[in-house]
């Protein structure tokens, strides 16, 4: 990746999933138009040029069919890519970037929010920090109601915390550069229903972030409140076996605490001769057996986390053409 050494440019593919980018998509190919000819480069100097843009038509409810094979016609560099149906943003993205075939990948929305003039910034970042993914860090709040902006902050650190210690620097954003060998085995791997942030995590950890401003959208938000929970509730689902062991863990509690009740109801009843009640029995009976069928349950989670790893498409390990080598 020594383009400003040589000169040769970083060819980049953008891939931008549509599902209601009728009115919004042609300002954005436009703006995207001005990096497609010839070399250009980044503040810092990087040379880089972008080679295509795909478009996978997400099946949305416009005519944003019609939109894409015009400026397929008007443009040499826009590539449509059709989905038999509505799958949804993640498969979408994931369906562009099996067909990219640039250095480095661009995945961004078509509402016009992201500033196509910050590819530049992010290759800086990644070439200079040697990252396998840079993620668009918004500085603004997202152009939504505060109620949206709330809701989605809190479900963002309470996934995080589910996802584990290696997802703590950051938040994801659909504004992402990724190497381009990374996003293409990611593709091929990836199963159906997976979130496609947590798989990158799969077979990536030098991830760095690009401070921006975000704009206002072209139109109203495609996501309903139901479909952003459905988006959360996915991501927790697939980001590992911390909600399983959350089962077993609580399983132990209640166990020992069986244990504690009857320590103390022995100690009470033999030592300090205090009448002992009913319930007392009751109530360690219940622990002791709520504890040992839960710790059971979280077993055959555990199992069942594992068979959902291989089902998900997790790989095992990854190969990679370029050495491996620390972020900076």
């Amino acid at each position: 990746m020594n383009a400003s050494i040589d000169d040769s440019p970083i060819t980049i593919s953008v891939v931008i999933p549509v599902y209601r980018g009728e009115s919004s998509l042609p300002g954005l190919i436009q703006e995207i138009s001005t990096f497609t000819n010839g070399i250009h480069h980044s503040p810092k100097g990087i040379a880089f040029t972008i080679k295509e843009v795909l478009l996978i038509h997400d099946s949305g409810p416009d005519r944003s069919d019609r939109v894409l094979e015009e400026l397929a016609e008007q443009y040499r560099f826009v590539k449509p890519i059709w989905l038999s149906r509505n799958f949804g943003q993640h498969a979408a993205t994931l369906a562009g970037m099996a067909s990219a075939a640039g250095n480095w990948v661009v995945t961004m929305d078509e509402d016009g929010q992201q500033n196509p003039h910050e590819i530049g910034a992010m290759l800086d970042i990644a070439v200079e920090g040697n990252f396998q993914i840079i993620y668009a860090q918004p500085i603004n709040p997202p152009p939504h109601g505060v109620f949206r902006n709330f809701c989605s902050k809190f479900a963002k650190k309470l996934a995080l915390q589910f996802l584990g210690a290696q997802y703590q620097s950051g938040v994801f954003n659909s504004f992402r550069l990724i190497e381009g060998e990374i996003a293409r085995i990611l593709a091929a791997y990836c199963g159906n229903g997976v979130y496609l942030d947590v798989a990158l995590f799969w077979i990536a950890n030098r991830v760095g972030y690009a401070p921006m401003l975000l704009r206002g959208e072209d139109r109203p938000s495609s996501y309903s409140f139901g479909m952003l929970l459905n988006h959360f509730w996915r991501m927790v689902l697939t980001s590992g076996t911390r909600p399983l062991r959350l089962i077993t863990i609580m399983g132990g509690i209640s166990f020992f605490l069986a244990l504690f009740l009857s320590g103390y109801a022995l100690y009470s009843k033999f030592i300090e001769s205090t009448p002992i009640q009913g319930w007392t029995s009751l109530l360690i009976i219940i622990s002791f057996f709520s504890g040992l069928i839960m710790v059971s349950l979280g077993v055959v989670a555990e199992y069942l986390a594992l068979t959902t790893g291989i089902v998900m498409g997790k790989p095992l390990y990854v190969v990679t053409s370029k050495p491996t080598r620390p972020s900076k």
